[in-house]
């Protein structure tokens, strides 16, 4: 995939009308906004466009209404948040691309901004349909993708449109594609990735991609129990997909056949059972990796893991990281992951953060301001991982 595309400063906006995507797919609770983090992250974009006299049309989707009209899941609550920020009025369109948002786009002012309905009221949106990408391409002249977050989904206002109008980034998608593009086309080395999550099957293809570009490869969480078990050790109650022990394996003959160091947990933290409830206390011991009893399961890397993966990462130039390495929402097993966090955070390297749990715990913890890059993204960073081509990124015109 070619990461060097246009963004809104390769093009002239002055006058034109702009179909701008963000993600304003934000967290709300009894119609509050319990979070703004993802619409303050688009403001950059919006503003620049106001300031370049664009006629704005701002469009996302909100939670899962599965093609219904959910009142609930209305944007007027993000229509207002925008308001706040801008310090201009955001009118909100009643529908998608219907009657209403035709009408309000046709009577844009430059410097004006409009928003529409949920783009997920619309059946057609998921499914790419190529009439509601051409009513939506017909309110604007130009479009902008501005969500990462929904860049690996090939939907109608997120990839469909651009079959339609000329479509170049925003400065989020700018950001995470030209950081996260050359970590992986061309990184500066050596080049450490970090895995952790529950499953090795979400990472498959991840791992195997990494090997072809990484010189260390460490991995924890879950998933790190299915490769000790492909070494022969017995691993308790531990996470354990059988399924994939031949894969491990497979992985670790060809880490070595590269020539790419793969770092598995040392030692790790064990309890009698799962944390109920998650967050609740929780009595552990800990136990070399060769070592876990029967009755027992592993929940986060132990000390000698975290010295080992950390004196990885301080000698690394670039870091992707990607999945907790133990059960971080419990304070008694987030060690691993807060450790993990602070070997970035300490590090002189540019340091990548995948989007999802491990980004939630760099926030969490306070590290997010030493980090290079936390990616918007959870899928589709690792997706970008995985080396897929991610449709909303695609579709760009190239530079």
């Amino acid at each position: 995939m070619n990461y060097n595309k246009k963004s809104i400063e390769d093009i002239d906006v002055s006058g034109k009308r702009v179909l701008c995507r963000c993600d304003f797919n934000v967290p709300t609770k009894n119609g509050v906004i319990t979070s703004d983090k993802r619409i303050v992250a688009a403001m950059p974009t919006i503003r620049y466009l106001v300031d370049h006299n664009a006629k704005v049309i701002l469009c996302s989707h909100m939670g899962k209404p599965k093609g219904e009209w959910k009142p609930e899941l209305s944007l007027k609550i993000v229509a207002k948040r925008i308001s706040e920020l801008l310090g201009k009025e955001v009118i909100m369109a009643a529908d998608v691309a219907g009657e209403d948002a035709k009408a309000k786009a046709a009577q844009l002012q430059d410097g004006d901004v409009m928003l529409l309905e949920n783009t997920r009221f619309e059946k057609g949106e998921t499914k790419n349909d190529p009439e509601l990408s051409k009513a939506l391409a017909s309110l604007a002249d130009i479009f902008v993708n501005d969500a990462f977050g929904t860049a690996h989904r090939a939907h109608s206002s997120t990839a469909g449109v651009a079959d339609y109008l000329p479509a170049v980034s925003g400065f989020l998608v700018q950001k995470e594609v030209s950081i996260m593009g050359k970590a992986l086309t061309n990184p500066e080395r050596p080049f450490v990735a970090v895995l952790g999550g529950a499953k090795v099957s979400d990472k498959l293809n991840v791992i195997n991609n990494l090997l072809e570009k990484v010189d260390t490869l460490i991995i924890g969480g879950g998933m790190a129990y299915t490769f000790l078990a492909a070494k022969g050790y017995a691993v308790g109650k531990s996470l354990l997909d059988e399924s994939k022990i031949d894969y491990c394996k497979e992985m670790m003959a060809k880490a070595e056949a590269k020539g790419v160091k793969l770092l598995l947990p040392v030692d790790v933290v064990v309890a009698d059972t799962f944390p109920d409830p998650i967050d609740g206390p929780i009595e552990v011991s800990t136990v070399d990796a060769d070592a876990i009893p029967a009755d027992k399961e592993g929940l986060d890397i132990g000390e000698k893991s975290c010295a080992l993966f950390a004196s990885a990462v301080k000698d690394a130039k670039t870091v992707v990281w990607n999945g907790p390495m133990g059960v971080f929402e419990n304070p008694t097993l987030a060690k691993g992951t807060i450790a993990m966090a602070q070997a970035l955070a300490d590090s002189s390297a540019t340091t990548i953060v995948g989007g999802g749990d491990s980004a939630a715990a760099c926030e969490q913890l306070g590290f997010a301001d030493k980090i290079t890059h936390i990616s918007t993204g959870g899928g589709a960073s690792l997706e970008f991982l995985e080396g897929l081509e991610l449709p909303g990124i695609a579709c760009l015109e190239d530079k």
